[in-house]
């Protein structure tokens, strides 16, 4: 008999902000295999207009459900798989009801914000047996692709230490200053919520975990240091605000139609306000951090994070026994100030439009010239590409020879450097992550 085709999986989303937007095109990209079924959430107007944009793109609209009643739904709609694209505080609760009530999980990054949180989702992955998947999106970037594969290779041999250094420019990085990111509770901090992508990229070419992390955090540049270098304003909401008006450091949520309908026009409902002043009070995350890491390899990393830089993009290097491999990314060498306001405020990447980037994967063996690695598929939309390329395999059944699929115990050993890094700006002490959560 001939091989009969699969059979669609139902997917539910909770949580339907900005971040569930890449996840519903992929999901409406992959037709034959996936099925969206429904919405969740804490915010009616947001699901509302998920469902405008459905209906405008031809697709069916789905049902859609107050968050409370989200266990009710997985069993209403006759959920396959839950989709978790809400506040990152919230990760653990959706996660481990939809565990239990028979789903596997797709989650956003970082997959949860503290160990106790963590810890209950790998106890309902153990008591379950369903599958929670981290939205690890940078694995399936070209340029990462092509490291592991060099790095795999033995081309420079075995890896003694790695330099990873990350930078935000002053509108991607100010972004997280002025919405719920901001506090801690709700998202861990930088080292959770962004560094994830990056601690997850180091265990993965690195094939190792953390065992020790050192690290050193401040607020120096938002908040209320932003009265020190001369950039506060007065104002505590750039809506409406005549203090607002020219500060590059605002977004301006009524001159954008797709910000506008997500968020202002949604914010009468549950009070949550997109555009706060970056430089306020009330923020509790840290903006220059730095990391000092040990594997279970013996490799070393040194990480640095700063989110207030001129140009966005990173640079990574990795000192091996038989030479160097460096990875140079420049995602935007500017901000324009239009950019920085207006528009494009709350974006990045390819979106800031006029600024320029590159890419460069540099081998440089001992006794011999450095060469230059090609990486074909590279591209400056979607994170590299990777998250056309992610969503095909997750959605769309598209075999991964490089098993990138990154499990609960991934996103638990991602979180981990995190976590031990807040820790320890706390203490001012080297924390040994088996301390704060042992994943087997």
């Amino acid at each position: 008999m001939p091989d009969q085709a699969p059979r669609r999986r139902r997917y539910a989303l909770v949580g339907t902000g900005s971040r569930a937007e890449m996840f519903v095109r992929s999901l409406l990209a992959h037709p034959d295999r996936a099925e969206l079924v429904a919405f969740a959430d804490v915010n009616q107007a947001r699901m509302d207009l998920h469902n405008s944009w459905l209906a405008s793109a031809g697709a069916p609209t789905v049902p859609t459900y107050p968050a409370g009643d989200f266990v009710s739904m997985l069993d209403k709609e006759r959920v396959d798989v839950a989709l978790v694209t809400s506040v990152d505080r919230t990760h653990d609760e959706y996660i481990v009801a939809a565990l239990r009530a028979g789903c596997d999980v797709v989650t956003e990054k970082p997959m949860t914000t503290d160990a106790p949180r963590c810890q209950r989702i790998l106890d309902a992955v153990a008591e379950t047996g369903r599958q929670v998947t981290v939205a690890f999106n940078y694995r399936y970037n070209p340029l990462h692709e092509k490291v592991r594969e060099v790095l795999a290779s033995g081309e420079i041999g075995e890896i003694g230490s790695v330099h990873f250094e990350w930078l935000l420019d002053v509108r991607h990085g100010a972004d997280y200053f002025r919405r719920w990111h901001r506090d801690k509770a709700n998202s861990g901090g930088l080292m959770v919520h962004k560094a994830s992508h990056h601690f997850d990229l180091v265990n993965w070419w690195l094939g190792a975990a953390p065992v020790e992390v050192m690290a050193y955090g401040r607020l120096f540049f938002y908040g209320e240091a932003g009265h020190r270098h001369g950039y506060a304003r007065d104002y505590a909401r750039a809506h409406g605000s005549s203090e607002a008006a020219g500060d590059p450091f605002a977004i301006d949520l009524a001159a954008n139609p797709h910000l506008r309908a997500l968020y202002l026009d949604a914010e009468a409902e549950d009070g949550y306000q997109r555009d706060v002043n970056v430089f306020g009070p009330g923020v509790t995350i840290e903006d220059d951090m730095a990391v000092l890491a040990h594997y279970t390899s013996g490799a070393t990393m040194t990480y640095h994070l700063t989110a207030y830089s001129p140009w966005e993009g990173y640079r990574v290097m990795f000192n091996g026994s038989r030479g160097r491999l460096e990875l140079h990314v420049v995602e935007n060498d500017f901000v324009s100030p239009a950019g920085a306001k207006g528009l494009k405020g709350a974006l990045h990447g390819v979106e800031a439009a006029v600024e320029e980037g590159s890419a460069r994967i540099t081998v440089h063996p001992f006794w011999e010239r450095p060469r230059e690695i090609p990486v074909p598929g590279h591209t400056r939309e979607g994170h590299g590409g990777a998250d056309v390329r992610m969503t095909a395999v997750l959605f769309g059944g598209e075999n991964d020879p490089m098993g990138r699929e990154a499990s609960a115990r991934d996103g638990a050993l991602a979180l981990l450097t995190g976590l031990a890094a807040n820790r320890s700006f706390e203490t001012g002490q080297p924390v040994r992550v088996a301390d704060l959560l042992t994943v087997e």
